[in-house]
């Protein structure tokens, strides 16, 4: 099966089915083509919803933040606030960030 980019923005189209059979549908710009060969066109499976992932929030308070036991090396602290975040090139590992609850100290970690 080919790969089909819309006509209107340039994006991937995918399958989906019509009253009238088989048809293109652009997921950006949701522009719909026909297909002209049946035969061009095999459904495997539906496509769900996309689901949203939710992000790290840094308005969000302490309470609902994820909590580690850690020593902080300011102040001696044990409990402190953690984050993972992509920083280097997307082959390499992502990075841990702490930061103390009682002193508010913010240090990384490379895995």
């Amino acid at each position: 099966m080919a790969i089909k980019f819309c006509p209107k923005c340039g994006s991937m189209m995918v399958p989906v089915k019509q009253e009238d059979g088989i048809g293109w549908k652009c997921r950006k710009c949701e522009h719909i083509q026909a297909v002209v060969n049946k035969k061009e066109v095999v459904i495997k499976e539906k496509i769900k919803e996309i689901v949203e992932i939710p992000v790290f929030d840094a308005d969000k308070t302490r309470d609902e933040l994820s909590t580690i036991e850690i020593d902080c090396s300011k102040c001696g602290g044990k409990k402190a606030i953690w984050w993972i975040q992509q920083t280097r090139s997307g082959d390499e590992p992502a990075t841990r960030f702490y930061k103390c609850i009682k002193c508010n100290h913010t240090w990384r970690e490379y895995a």
